[in-house]
């Protein structure tokens, strides 16, 4: 296995996702770790709430002009690559903007990724009635492998 991708979306469960990497694969057999984060074009909710809700919640109250979704995707991506570093030095971040499902598989393809680990119920409020929609469209389009924590 040489390339993995992660994707977050803020949640406890993409954290955890990240966590489950660690125990199952051997760090030798990483060559890079790629951590995305997708924000939709017209989100109307926080992107990373379960990280630091309070803390992106001030940051919004005080100045709302500042506080952008994109700066709290880069945030969640920062917290799950943290996670990985001391696996592989080629630890990479990603921010990207559309149907998230659509940017992961896209970004995979790019990169020609090995593995796509996500989780199966994150932060989309109608999206994680049944796997998690995401995660589910990632299961059934990606052309790599996918491996769906819970």
């Amino acid at each position: 296995m040489t390339h993995v991708l992660i994707a977050t979306d803020g949640s406890e469960q993409s954290l955890k996702a990240a966590r489950y990497l660690r125990s199952l694969l051997d760090p030798a057999s990483l060559e890079h770790v790629s951590v995305i984060a997708v924000v939709r074009p017209l989100a109307a909710v926080p992107f990373a709430s379960d990280f630091g809700e309070e803390e992106h919640a001030a940051q919004q109250a005080e100045d709302p002009d500042v506080y952008s979704f994109q700066r709290a995707a880069r945030d969640a991506v920062e917290r799950v690559a943290e996670e990985l570093r001391d696996m592989t030095p080629n630890v990479y971040t990603l921010v990207r903007s559309g149907a998230p499902a659509d940017q992961i598989i896209r970004a995979a393809d790019e990169m020609e990724a090995d593995l796509i680990v996500i989780g199966g119920r994150g932060k989309g409020a109608v999206g994680a009635i049944l796997l998690g929609s995401v995660a589910y469209q990632v299961l059934h389009h990606a052309l790599c492998p996918v491996l769906v924590t819970r």
